[in-house]
């Protein structure tokens, strides 16, 4: 998987437990449109998050009622990677800097 779109969704699911939807749409807002996650590769990277333990689903109705969604919640193991992919890309960027 992507390791910027793991810290993407990483970084977002931080704040909380969404659905795929939320997701998508907090990704355009906190980057100003400059990235948006399309449902072709939202889901899988969400999959693969949840089986490798950093992320965990439940399946329910949201609150505005409807159709069951399935939220998506950081496990404690999620928390340690979005820190140690946060340090690396900190890390990077100074580098990057030094060339700019």
């Amino acid at each position: 998987m992507d390791s910027n779109l793991e810290l993407i969704l990483l970084g977002i699911l931080e704040d909380g437990e969404m659905y795929g939807l939320e997701i998508s749409k907090a990704t355009n807002v906190r980057t100003d449109g400059l990235f948006s996650v399309s449902v072709g590769s939202l889901y899988p990277a969400l999959h693969k998050l949840e089986a490798s333990g950093f992320v965990s689903s439940v399946e329910r109705t949201p609150p505005r009622g409807g159709a069951k969604v399935r939220y998506y919640q950081m496990t404690e193991e999620g928390c340690k990677l979005l820190e140690d992919k946060r340090k690396l890309y900190r890390t990077f960027d100074g580098a990057m800097q030094k060339f700019l």
